[in-house]
């Protein structure tokens, strides 16, 4: 089972973050693939071809076996069944649903909503590749599945809901989830108890999926940006890292890059997903001052988004009235 990690410079195990960076790896592989056949004119297939579509298929796949909650009927893992009723009932708030973390059966809220982040931006970058694949809908599903829970998590403006179940119990005992007689004890982030950098993650992770179902479901995209700007707005007024307020999770997923990353994450999420400039001049104004964004990173994770930070920033049209040149400099 993933352990998460202690304060160390690389992640330790998030087995489903790294899952979804191969996703994202499959995906570019796909398209390079389609490319190169393309240029060929289809006459001849390489010898040792490999099928991308499979890999992508079985990711994807992978998402359904971490599955929380009330099973859809179309759940392709016949070997899973519902899960987490009751998450959230002791606090009196409907937290079932959402993924699983890696082997265990808790919910961390931190790389959950990184994971489908980059579920989003790889279906933005891909989705023709994707969809040629045959994998948009279950691609669709596997984002959704985690924003649905996200909503739900945000109860309050400024209240979000980070974890739900205990590492320790949860690490000590070897059980089905459906059998699982663990803590569920659901965890929190308010205006006391900060938390930018999960505030900050899951609007990125929101403000990305308002893109993706922009077309295809505009009200659902609507909620997902109301929710994004709300948290954005809660992690930038009350800041502090999550793991200074929830103790629980300092084994496990501990903030070591602090939030700033996260909020210049958001931002730049925000202005892609809305085109409004008071978000791409938060992420300008604040660069120097938020660090990460001047040099060289050698990581990007659930953790640190200073990578993905400068990666979006170069992709914002250069003219745009806020010049980026200061941003990188």
């Amino acid at each position: 089972m993933s352990r998460g990690r202690a304060r160390r410079p690389a992640p330790a195990g998030s087995v489903r973050a790294a899952a979804i960076q191969a996703l994202l790896l499959v995906a570019a592989a796909l398209q390079a693939a389609y490319a190169v056949a393309e240029a060929a004119g289809g006459e001849e297939e390489p010898a040792a071809a490999v099928d991308y579509g499979v890999a992508l298929s079985k990711s994807l796949l992978y998402f359904e076996a971490q599955r929380s909650g009330r099973l859809p009927h179309n759940q392709r893992v016949p070997w899973r069944g519902h899960s987490g009723l009751t998450d959230g009932l002791q606090q009196g708030v409907d937290l079932v649903g959402g993924y699983y973390d890696a082997g265990d059966h808790v919910k961390f809220g931190l790389p959950m909503a990184f994971t489908v982040t980059m579920l989003s931006w790889g279906a933005i970058e891909f989705g023709d590749d994707v969809d040629a694949a045959g994998e948009w809908g279950h691609t669709l599903e596997a984002i959704k599945w985690g924003t649905d829970y996200f909503v739900k998590a945000h109860t309050e403006p400024f209240v979000y809901w980070a974890e739900v179940g205990d590492g320790d119990t949860d690490h000590y005992c070897w059980q089905r989830p459906e059998d699982m007689t663990t803590s569920r004890q659901a965890y929190r982030i308010d205006r006391d108890n900060p938390g930018s950098d999960l505030a900050g993650e899951t609007a990125a992770s929101l403000a990305a999926a308002s893109i993706v179902f922009r077309r295809s479901n505009p009200h659902y995209s609507h909620l997902l940006l109301h929710h994004a700007q709300q948290l954005f707005e809660f992690g930038d007024r009350y800041q502090g890292t999550y793991d200074s307020s929830i103790a629980e999770v300092r084994s496990y997923y501990a903030s070591v890059s602090g939030y700033r990353d996260e909020l210049l994450w958001a931002a730049l999420w925000l202005h892609r997903a809305t085109g409004r400039a008071e978000y791409l001049r938060y992420a300008v104004d604040r660069a120097e001052s938020f660090g990460g964004v001047g040099w060289a990173m050698t990581e990007f994770s659930w953790d640190v988004k200073y990578a993905g930070v400068q990666v979006l920033a170069a992709k914002v049209p250069r003219v745009h009235p806020l010049h980026l040149s200061s941003f990188f400099y």
